[in-house]
């Protein structure tokens, strides 16, 4: 499987009989035809490839021309699958659209929102006549998307009824892509920030280019909150300085002074707090940050001095926040992203409105999280907190003005900005962890025992290793290949020298193809110690086995590796469970009727695995299992696979039994991998579920099976590893109870 960047480069081409292929009328009269070429990257090489999507569809000439991994692993069906947010939609635009007029949807996705207002005009049915009851515009920059629009609406019999555009809003033009100005704007583009999709931007081109003084909107308004906390987990999660001061190893990823050449970058990141309620001590009420009003042009900046009172003795560690939309006027209908812990607010109870609350999961909305900087602010009950918040076109800040914050920024090195390497929370959690630390040092103190002056290549971005190498052999030549890192990781390990006690020239880089050459070249140098974490910078949301691309690599470096080099890890156990996993298979279960419409067609392309015929299956999905909801373990784990690094990658393959040892409802399998990562056996670093630091790899039945009682006690599986594209076969056959 391959992992897909978004980011599609749009060019233009000539071509005939445009308008015959479904185009947008304005591209058609031009002549032009879109291609779209889509960036993919294969993990286990590292390479990528412009994947050409055309403008044709599928349906005339016969072909599937979007891959199915293009959509499968974005957030398009668990949307679709969140009735909660369909429901409030539908009744703001059934309340809202109710004369004919001219509805504009921007960010269309699968049309769902168009068909809500054209048959909430009467558009829907057979005998009206659109021209005399107002148009829909559905606006989509995205042609994979709009290629499931077009089937979408002809399954609904809407493709004739609903303008669909496939460009940007910010490139339509009154005149020429649509008639006149919309008179009301439907639209979906929130993250769970907010704001991250470009909402203010889309917003103000629209009220200044595309929509009638004084629209209605669906939605009205959203309002952030927030909320001051104190845990644990959320500040192990960007305190690293604290952290490896408690670890005491002798390994300094952050020497004095240089607290910011590792950071978490200054942003909300999306989590599902409900998962760390019990870890979470509440340390005030929430309160309400910024009203952004989607009926009128908002702004592109502004900043607030918030005045919050603490509610208990502790140490702010994060702020929490969510939103809550306003999708009528009249304020009757609400969407909370609230954690669980979180009533309705009092305003919104007040108006006895239908107030939909954050109690159903999803995955495409969840809180959002700001990491309060070093090791957290101390306040005390009833105390005031001054919280200064601020807001982009983008994105939502918080700084908390002490005098101790200046103190600290003051032994900040300025100069640490040019080699800072930015990483995500789970990387700066695994960095500290006391346990993990031991567990690599110990591993690597016992290679170097073995080799004299080793040759050492870190195949992968672990900056970790490579100054553990560095510092604990005053021999060891160091080669890391660094290739998300490149040349800002040889900068790291120059500004972490001196505190790590090695010196620079005993590091070398050199990129894969020099340095296959270059130790080609001489027989005296082999590689004696190849090791990786392993760990790929920019390449997390991947599927475990992704993560073997340091055996591709130890594959092609193997003429230069010397007789008795040491891998590490040794090998790798494909390991799996059955796992009772109710919300996240919800979310991601075949689409069939939403709101009255058939959105059956998107289902494979979006990579439905919940309800899929028994010939189809599902695809593998990363997901941070702690946080997929409820969840329970079913069986016991078994080794599904071993990969062997002592020797060059080939395909694999093996056959197993899964015993079940509780009873219950399986939804799925999970799948990770154990590093073994010493030839004795003795030291294994499990990746599995009980982890927070990895992605899992999860695999969802196309129904649900009850399991561990009565009939079934097992399952038979069946895996096998293609090195030739990365990819995993998993088979699974339920076994009766033998009577």
């Amino acid at each position: 499987m391959l992992s897909v960047v978004l980011k599609p480069l749009i060019f233009t081409f000539p071509r005939s009989s445009a308008a015959s292929r479904g185009m947008s009328s304005s591209a058609a009269a031009c002549g032009l035809a879109q291609r779209i070429f889509q960036l993919k990257t294969d993990p286990l090489t590292g390479k990528s490839e412009w994947v050409v999507i055309e403008e044709e569809d599928e349906e005339d000439n016969g072909l599937q021309t979007t891959p199915k991994a293009l959509l499968a692993t974005t957030s398009y069906l668990d949307m679709l699958n969140d009735s909660r947010r369909n429901a409030a939609y539908r009744l703001a635009i059934d309340k809202t659209v109710n004369t004919p007029c001219h509805v504009l949807d921007i960010g269309a996705g699968t049309g769902l929102l168009s068909m809500m207002a054209a048959r909430a005009m009467g558009l829907s049915d057979s005998n009206g006549s659109s021209s005399s009851k107002g148009m829909v515009t559905a606006c989509e920059s995205y042609l994979p998307m709009v290629k499931l629009m077009r089937k979408v609406l002809r399954a609904n019999g809407m493709d004739g009824k609903i303008r669909l555009i496939n460009k940007r809003s910010d490139e339509l033009e009154v005149g020429l892509d649509i008639p006149s100005r919309a008179d009301i704007l439907v639209s979906e583009i929130l993250d769970s920030e907010l704001l991250g999709e470009g909402l203010i931007p889309t917003l103000q081109h629209a009220h200044d280019k595309l929509l009638v003084e004084n629209p209605q909107t669906v939605p009205y308004r959203a309002t952030t909150y927030g909320q001051l906390v104190e845990c644990t987990y959320l500040r192990e999660m960007h305190d690293l300085v604290q952290r490896e001061a408690e670890a005491s190893d002798g390994i300094h990823l952050l020497p004095s002074g240089m607290a910011d050449l590792l950071v978490v970058k200054k942003q909300q990141f999306a989590m599902h707090c409900n998962a760390i309620k019990d870890e979470i001590k509440l340390l005030s009420e929430p309160f309400k940050v910024f009203d952004f009003d989607f009926w009128r042009r908002p702004d592109s900046f502004r900043e607030a001095d918030l005045h919050i009172k603490a509610t208990s003795d502790g140490t702010v560690h994060a702020i929490i926040s969510w939103w809550l939309l306003q999708l009528d006027s009249e304020g009757t209908i609400f969407y909370s992203t609230a954690p669980n812990w979180v009533p309705s607010p009092s305003d919104v109870k007040q108006l006895k409105t239908s107030f939909l609350n954050s109690g159903g999961w999803c995955d495409h909305w969840k809180q959002s999280v700001w990491f309060i900087p070093r090791s957290g602010l101390p306040v005390l009950k009833d105390k005031e907190v001054r919280v200064h918040a601020a807001h982009t076109e983008t994105s939502i800040s918080y700084n908390f003005k002490t005098s101790c914050d200046k103190k600290e920024d003051a032994n900040v090195d300025l100069h640490t900005r040019d080699c800072q390497i930015v990483l995500l929370p789970e990387r700066i959690s695994l960095y500290g962890d006391c346990v993990w630390r031991d567990l690599m040092l110990n591993v690597v103190k016992k290679a170097l025992h073995q080799k004299v002056g080793p040759l050492c290549l870190v195949a992968d971005d672990s900056i970790f290793l490579a100054v553990a190498v560095a510092h604990l052999s005053k021999t060891s030549q160091v080669m890391p290949l660094f290739p998300g890192l490149g040349k800002k990781g040889m900068q790291y390990l120059q500004k972490a020298s001196v505190s790590n006690s090695y010196t620079m020239d005993r590091i070398e880089f050199l990129k894969k193809k020099d340095l296959l050459s270059s130790l080609q070249g001489s027989l005296q140098r082999k590689i004696d110690l190849f090791i990786a974490e392993p760990f790929y910078y920019g390449n997390d949301n991947v599927l475990p086995w992704q993560n073997l691309r340091f055996w591709k690599e130890r594959t092609l470096l193997d003429p230069v590796l010397s007789k008795d080099v040491l891998i590490m890890p040794c090998r790798g156990l494909l390991k799996a469970c059955a796992v009772y996993l109710p919300d996240l298979w919800k979310s991601r279960c075949c689409l069939k009727k939403i709101e009255g419409f058939d959105n059956s067609v998107v289902n494979t392309t979006l990579g439905a695995c919940g309800g899929l015929p028994a010939t189809e299956d599902s695809p593998f999905l990363p997901y941070f299992i702690w946080q997929c909801g409820e969840t329970k373990i079913l069986s016991k784990t078994t080794t599904v696979l071993e990969f062997d690094f002592s020797k060059p990658m080939s395909p694999c393959s093996e056959k197993t039994k899964l015993q079940f040892g509780e009873s219950g409802t399986c939804h799925g399998f999970a799948l990770w991998i154990d590093w073994v990562m010493d030839t004795e056996n003795n030291t294994v670093l499990s990746t599995g579920p009980d982890k927070r630091h990895w992605k899992q790899a999860v695999k969802l039945l196309n129904e649900p099976v009850e399991v561990g009682n009565g009939d079934l006690s097992s399952t038979e599986i069946e895996a096998f590893f293609d090195p030739s594209n990365g990819e995993l076969i998993l088979k699974h056959d339920f076994l009766m109870n033998q009577r």
